[in-house]
């Protein structure tokens, strides 16, 4: 039939077009870093950027509200800027 002749096709029995690496070859660590080179220095270059926009939204957001407050009196503010906020729209986590 020819899903016999399909089947036992000479193409399906070759051996895969996928190289061959040897122990030596993916066992060490500078073969991991060659291959994956693109792929690390896009890592590095997200974390970098990710470091820099935290650091800028925590030293320039909004904190200057109730700074100089202590106790209920610092709780009471942050109430007033949440419900200020709710009633924008705009939730923002303190």
């Amino acid at each position: 039939m020819v899903l016999d002749s399909i089947l036992s096709s000479p193409r399906l029995r070759s051996p895969s077009f996928r190289r061959q690496f040897t122990k030596d070859e993916l066992g060490s660590w500078s073969t991991l870093v060659q291959r994956h080179r693109f792929l690390l220095s896009a890592l590095v270059l997200l974390t970098l950027l990710c470091t820099v926009y935290l650091y800028f939204a925590v030293t320039l957001g909004a904190g200057g509200t109730c700074s100089g407050l202590s106790g209920a009196q610092k709780a009471s503010c942050h109430m007033e800027f949440v419900k200020d906020s709710v009633a924008k729209g705009k939730l923002k986590i303190l």
